[in-house]
């Protein structure tokens, strides 16, 4: 992994919304510093209510322009409004499988490219390299980062 990053692996977060605040977190770090989104991290937490996937996912067109305004935070439309619809998203996986953990279980078994796919093909503004780092820090098994993209 890169020098800003720990190298030590997350670990299962105990909520749905702990599951949705790493792949946030993911989306948001692509393209910028991850020291900048990791200082910025308790404004994001306040803004997007705690993660709290229903909450988020009854945003609208009012919070997205207050989270355009929100100077603590990154503040691009695309990324924010990739949140909105990723809790969309999650609300309709967990319903389906139960819980967050339930559905990446449902992946398992795959092979690190397909299940890197999955992800990437389900989750909006979510690419390869996000998909690396929400998995390895929840705790997810990940191939070595020098052989992610293999």
């Amino acid at each position: 992994m890169s020098e800003e990053h720990d190298h030590r692996p997350g670990q299962k977060p105990e909520r749905n919304s702990g599951y949705f605040e790493k792949l946030t977190q993911a989306v948001f770090q692509a393209g910028f510093s991850w020291k900048v989104v990791r200082s910025k991290w308790p404004n994001f937490q306040e803004a997007f209510a705690g993660f709290e996937i229903d909450r988020v996912a009854s945003y609208d067109e009012r919070d997205v322009e207050r989270l355009l305004a929100d100077e603590g935070i990154v503040r691009n439309a695309r990324k924010i409004q990739a949140t909105i619809e990723n809790a969309r998203i999650a609300q309709r996986l967990i319903a389906e499988h139960g819980s967050y953990h339930e559905y990446l279980r449902s992946l398992d078994g795959f092979p690190w490219q397909a299940r890197r796919k999955a992800l990437t093909k389900t989750f909006k503004h979510f690419g390869p390299t996000g998909v690396y780092f929400f998995l390895w820090s929840v705790g997810e098994e990940v191939p070595p980062w020098e052989e992610r993209d293999k």
